[in-house]
Protein backbone atom coordinates (compact mmCIF):
# COMPACT_ATOMS: atom_id res chain seq x y z
CA UNK A 1 0.00 0.00 0.00
CA UNK A 2 2.62 2.53 0.88
CA UNK A 3 4.43 1.59 -2.34
CA UNK A 4 1.34 1.85 -4.40
CA UNK A 5 0.77 5.72 -2.45
CA UNK A 6 4.55 6.75 -3.47
CA UNK A 7 4.06 5.48 -7.02
CA UNK A 8 0.59 7.94 -6.46
CA UNK A 9 3.01 10.91 -5.64
CA UNK A 10 5.94 10.85 -7.15
CA UNK A 11 7.08 12.24 -10.56
CA UNK A 12 5.22 10.70 -13.54
CA UNK A 13 6.87 8.60 -15.66
CA UNK A 14 7.48 10.95 -18.47
CA UNK A 15 8.23 13.78 -16.31
CA UNK A 16 10.67 16.17 -18.49
CA UNK A 17 11.85 17.89 -15.75
CA UNK A 18 13.87 20.74 -18.55
CA UNK A 19 10.48 21.28 -20.37
CA UNK A 20 8.70 21.87 -17.36
CA UNK A 21 11.28 24.64 -16.70
CA UNK A 22 10.59 26.40 -19.91
CA UNK A 23 6.97 25.82 -19.52
CA UNK A 24 6.99 27.91 -16.07
CA UNK A 25 9.47 30.46 -17.34
CA UNK A 26 6.82 31.39 -19.99
CA UNK A 27 4.18 31.29 -17.26
CA UNK A 28 6.26 34.01 -14.74
CA UNK A 29 7.30 35.72 -17.93
CA UNK A 30 4.19 36.58 -19.16
CA UNK A 31 2.27 36.79 -15.46
CA UNK A 32 5.36 37.56 -13.27
CA UNK A 33 6.13 35.54 -9.94
CA UNK A 34 3.31 36.32 -7.83
CA UNK A 35 0.56 36.27 -10.50
CA UNK A 36 1.69 32.42 -11.31
CA UNK A 37 0.03 30.32 -8.77
CA UNK A 38 0.99 26.76 -7.92
CA UNK A 39 -2.17 25.56 -9.66
CA UNK A 40 -1.46 27.29 -12.68
CA UNK A 41 2.38 25.60 -12.81
CA UNK A 42 1.04 22.29 -12.34
CA UNK A 43 -1.68 22.73 -14.80
CA UNK A 44 0.68 24.02 -17.39
CA UNK A 45 3.63 21.34 -16.55
CA UNK A 46 1.10 18.67 -16.71
CA UNK A 47 1.78 17.59 -12.61
CA UNK A 48 0.56 16.95 -9.49
CA UNK A 49 1.45 19.61 -6.89
CA UNK A 50 3.22 16.92 -5.12
CA UNK A 51 5.15 16.37 -7.95
CA UNK A 52 6.01 19.70 -8.42
CA UNK A 53 7.31 20.19 -4.51
CA UNK A 54 9.46 16.99 -4.82
CA UNK A 55 10.91 18.81 -8.14
CA UNK A 56 11.66 21.66 -7.08
CA UNK A 57 11.18 21.98 -3.50
CA UNK A 58 8.48 24.98 -3.78
CA UNK A 59 6.90 27.78 -6.34
CA UNK A 60 10.00 29.71 -5.50
CA UNK A 61 12.59 27.48 -6.42
CA UNK A 62 10.83 26.71 -9.98
CA UNK A 63 10.89 30.32 -10.40
CA UNK A 64 14.44 30.44 -9.67
CA UNK A 65 15.43 27.50 -12.49
CA UNK A 66 13.02 29.02 -14.92
CA UNK A 67 14.80 32.64 -14.26
CA UNK A 68 18.30 30.57 -14.58
CA UNK A 69 17.27 29.33 -18.14
CA UNK A 70 16.08 32.68 -19.56
CA UNK A 71 19.10 34.37 -18.15
CA UNK A 72 20.76 31.39 -20.23
CA UNK A 73 18.58 31.22 -23.06
CA UNK A 74 18.10 35.31 -23.91
CA UNK A 75 19.76 37.46 -21.52
CA UNK A 76 23.34 35.95 -21.93
CA UNK A 77 22.68 35.89 -25.67
CA UNK A 78 21.92 39.96 -25.62
CA UNK A 79 25.12 40.94 -23.74
CA UNK A 80 27.18 38.40 -26.15
CA UNK A 81 25.95 40.25 -29.28
CA UNK A 82 26.62 43.80 -27.46
CA UNK A 83 30.01 42.51 -27.17
CA UNK A 84 30.50 41.56 -30.98
CA UNK A 85 29.20 44.78 -32.51
CA UNK A 86 31.57 47.32 -33.63
CA UNK A 87 31.06 50.50 -31.81
CA UNK A 88 28.72 51.64 -28.92
CA UNK A 89 25.58 53.23 -30.65
CA UNK A 90 25.89 49.21 -32.06
CA UNK A 91 26.38 47.84 -29.45
CA UNK A 92 23.18 49.58 -28.08
CA UNK A 93 21.26 48.87 -30.86
CA UNK A 94 21.59 45.11 -31.03
CA UNK A 95 20.73 44.92 -27.43
CA UNK A 96 17.38 47.29 -27.31
CA UNK A 97 16.16 45.87 -31.03
CA UNK A 98 16.38 42.09 -29.70
CA UNK A 99 14.26 43.41 -26.23
CA UNK A 100 11.73 45.36 -28.66
CA UNK A 101 11.80 42.28 -30.70
CA UNK A 102 10.88 39.83 -27.91
CA UNK A 103 8.15 41.83 -26.55
CA UNK A 104 5.97 42.21 -29.19
CA UNK A 105 6.52 38.77 -31.23
CA UNK A 106 4.75 37.01 -29.18
CA UNK A 107 1.18 36.26 -28.66
CA UNK A 108 0.59 39.78 -26.31
CA UNK A 109 3.26 41.69 -24.82
CA UNK A 110 5.69 40.45 -22.06
CA UNK A 111 7.55 42.28 -19.77
CA UNK A 112 11.46 41.16 -19.22
CA UNK A 113 11.97 38.66 -16.56
CA UNK A 114 14.63 40.42 -15.70
CA UNK A 115 14.66 44.12 -16.29
CA UNK A 116 11.46 44.27 -14.35
CA UNK A 117 11.38 41.22 -12.55
CA UNK A 118 10.07 41.57 -8.84
CA UNK A 119 10.35 45.35 -9.26
CA UNK A 120 7.18 45.60 -6.81
CA UNK A 121 6.82 42.62 -4.67
CA UNK A 122 5.26 41.63 -0.74
CA UNK A 123 7.45 41.57 1.65
CA UNK A 124 6.96 37.60 1.92
CA UNK A 125 9.05 37.63 -1.86
CA UNK A 126 11.69 40.07 -0.65
CA UNK A 127 14.32 37.72 -0.80
CA UNK A 128 13.54 36.80 -4.70
CA UNK A 129 13.23 40.77 -5.49
CA UNK A 130 16.76 41.25 -4.26
CA UNK A 131 18.38 38.39 -5.95
CA UNK A 132 16.59 39.84 -8.98
CA UNK A 133 18.01 42.79 -8.09
CA UNK A 134 21.62 41.34 -7.73
CA UNK A 135 21.16 39.77 -11.18
CA UNK A 136 20.42 42.68 -13.15
CA UNK A 137 23.60 44.48 -11.76
CA UNK A 138 25.38 42.12 -13.05
CA UNK A 139 23.74 42.60 -16.27
CA UNK A 140 24.39 46.40 -15.87
CA UNK A 141 28.05 45.78 -15.22
CA UNK A 142 28.38 43.40 -18.01
CA UNK A 143 27.16 46.20 -20.10
CA UNK A 144 29.74 48.56 -18.71
CA UNK A 145 32.82 46.57 -19.46
CA UNK A 146 31.67 46.47 -23.10
CA UNK A 147 31.30 49.83 -23.18
CA UNK A 148 34.97 50.61 -22.17
CA UNK A 149 35.95 49.74 -25.00
CA UNK A 150 34.97 53.00 -26.46
CA UNK A 151 34.40 55.20 -23.67
CA UNK A 152 35.80 55.97 -20.15
CA UNK A 153 34.96 53.77 -17.38
CA UNK A 154 32.92 56.48 -15.55
CA UNK A 155 30.61 57.28 -18.74
CA UNK A 156 30.15 53.54 -19.75
CA UNK A 157 29.19 53.01 -15.90
CA UNK A 158 26.41 56.09 -16.45
CA UNK A 159 25.82 54.49 -20.19
CA UNK A 160 25.01 51.04 -18.75
CA UNK A 161 22.54 52.54 -16.26
CA UNK A 162 20.98 54.65 -19.27
CA UNK A 163 20.67 50.65 -21.30
CA UNK A 164 18.90 49.37 -18.42
CA UNK A 165 16.24 51.83 -17.81
CA UNK A 166 15.44 51.93 -21.27
CA UNK A 167 15.02 48.33 -21.25
CA UNK A 168 12.66 48.65 -18.39
CA UNK A 169 10.85 51.09 -19.86
CA UNK A 170 10.22 49.08 -23.13
CA UNK A 171 9.10 46.81 -21.19
CA UNK A 172 6.56 48.55 -19.19
CA UNK A 173 5.54 50.26 -22.96
CA UNK A 174 4.85 47.21 -24.38
CA UNK A 175 2.57 46.39 -21.27
CA UNK A 176 0.91 49.20 -21.81
CA UNK A 177 0.06 47.92 -25.47
CA UNK A 178 2.95 49.85 -27.09
CA UNK A 179 3.35 48.66 -30.90
CA UNK A 180 6.49 47.45 -32.44
CA UNK A 181 6.67 51.15 -34.43
CA UNK A 182 6.43 52.82 -31.33
CA UNK A 183 9.14 50.61 -29.58
CA UNK A 184 11.39 51.16 -32.68
CA UNK A 185 11.53 54.76 -32.39
CA UNK A 186 11.74 54.48 -28.68
CA UNK A 187 15.34 52.64 -29.61
CA UNK A 188 16.00 55.19 -32.44
CA UNK A 189 15.93 57.94 -29.78
CA UNK A 190 18.04 55.97 -27.62
CA UNK A 191 21.04 55.10 -29.56
CA UNK A 192 21.82 58.85 -30.29
CA UNK A 193 23.10 58.66 -26.90
CA UNK A 194 25.38 56.54 -27.83
CA UNK A 195 26.76 57.90 -31.27
CA UNK A 196 30.45 58.83 -31.54
CA UNK A 197 31.67 61.01 -33.38
CA UNK A 198 33.09 59.14 -36.06
CA UNK A 199 29.76 57.68 -36.34
CA UNK A 200 27.67 60.95 -36.90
Amino acid sequence: MKQEMKRRTGRPRGFDRERAVETAMELFWRHGYEGVSVADLTSAIGIAAPSLYAAFGNKAGLYREALACYEARDARDNIARMADAPGPEAAARVLLERVATMLTTCTGPRCCMIATGMVACSAEHEDIAGELSTLREGFRQDMARILTRWVPEAQAQALARYLVAVTQGLSIQARDGATPGELAQVVDQACLVFRMPAEA
